[in-house]
């Protein structure tokens, strides 16, 4: 049995939580898309920033301007009321569980009983988010964890409680394909689920790998990608495209989750120049400003050793022209990035056997 979905809440304004709102507009349902109150003139000033953000022409979230005039926006001070009657509500706040169970009370308190409510948290099991809460919540409440950018990326990972019901999975099951244009896999309710606890693994250990070899964003990027069959934004790139802040949010997510002899935490220790640019708000594309910037027509990266931005040229192997000018010392480069290759993907691989082994005495 599924239920219908003809009005749906959005809570959280940020790259996720607007690209969901973005996405259900899309497919013609109407959305309320809310996030904190601002001071000043324009109280919903969060929201409005998260609309605006579906606009950008290099990324656009929304397919139309009727998908547009489906989402209103609000915050959670005074709009709150326009959740009570949604069939389904989306949380897309912080990776902070005290702040996502504060909301799920508010949420548990004004919802009518139908409503599904689910959470976007890419590591946070429900076993957790959910402690405490009564048991008919926990009945109704799944994760319907999406992936940047939400309208491209067709993956859905959808993770069940001991408790969800049926129907529930069902309907969101049935609407995110149907509806939304998501194939949606099925994990279990253990950290990370699936995705992310093999691709967060990845992107930190080539994090600080790079760190580790002096290599460059330019550089790292430029093997972190293509050329072993991954995305070409490669791991600078990509955090740009998350988000520094949220990443840094989701590394601090596992690590409070994960066992103590858990690999993970060998590349989980924060890295001072990032510490220091999220304080500066340089926290990627959101904030247009990261390891990489746009400054008109011209690209820029940031040098790791002095923060400073320079113009971004692309790396291009091969090296055999290049080597008769630079000689031994172009070799000794290569070499390193070789180094930082192997140890990647060595570590990429050991962890992933860790994983499928701990899966096994699972079942």
């Amino acid at each position: 049995m599924t239920n219908q979905i003809k009005k749906v809440g959005v809570i959280g304004a940020g790259t996720m939580g607007a690209g969901i709102a973005g996405q259900v507009a899309n497919a013609g349902v109407e959305v309320w898309l809310l996030d904190l109150p601002s001071d000043g003139e324009n109280v919903n000033s969060l929201a409005a920033k998260g609309l605006e953000r579906l606009k950008d022409p290099d990324m656009p979230g929304l397919m139309s301007e009727e998908a547009e005039k489906l989402i209103k926006i609000g915050n959670t001070r005074d709009h709150f009321q326009e959740l009570e009657d949604c069939d389904w509500i989306a949380e897309a706040v912080v990776e902070r569980l005290d702040i996502k169970q504060s909301l799920y009370q508010r949420l548990n308190e004004s919802c009518k009983e139908a409503t599904i409510i689910t959470s976007n948290t890419s590591t946070i099991p429900i076993s957790l988010l959910t402690k405490g809460m009564p048991k008919k919540f926990c009945e109704r409440f799944a994760i319907t964890h999406f992936f940047n950018p939400v309208r491209f990326m067709r993956l859905l990972e959808l993770v069940r409680g001991e408790f969800t019901r049926d129907d529930v999975i069902n309907t969101l099951d049935l609407f995110s394909e149907t509806m939304l244009g998501k194939g949606v896999v099925s994990c279990s309710d253990t950290p990370g689920f699936l995705a992310n606890r093999v691709g967060v693994f990845a992107i930190q250990c080539a994090l600080h790998k790079a760190f580790e070899y002096k290599l460059s964003p330019t550089e790292a990027d430029a093997f972190f990608g293509r050329p072993l069959g991954l995305p070409k934004t490669g791991v600078f790139g990509l955090y740009d495209l998350i988000g520094i802040d949220l990443m840094a949010d989701v590394v601090k997510s596992l690590v409070s989750i994960l066992p103590e002899n858990d690999v993970f935490h060998k590349y989980s220790s924060p890295i001072e120049i990032m510490t220091d640019m999220i304080a500066n708000g340089q926290t990627g594309n959101k904030n247009e400003k990261g390891f990489y910037k746009q400054v008109g027509d011209e690209r820029q990266v940031i040098d790791l050793s002095s923060g400073n931005y320079g113009v971004h040229e692309r790396l291009k192997p091969p090296f055999l022209k290049r080597q008769k000018k630079s000689g031994f010392l172009l070799l000794l480069k290569i070499q390193v990035y070789m180094v930082f290759i192997y140890g990647m993907l060595f570590q990429k691989h050991s962890a992933m056997l860790h994983l499928l082994f701990q899966r096994s005495l699972m079942i």
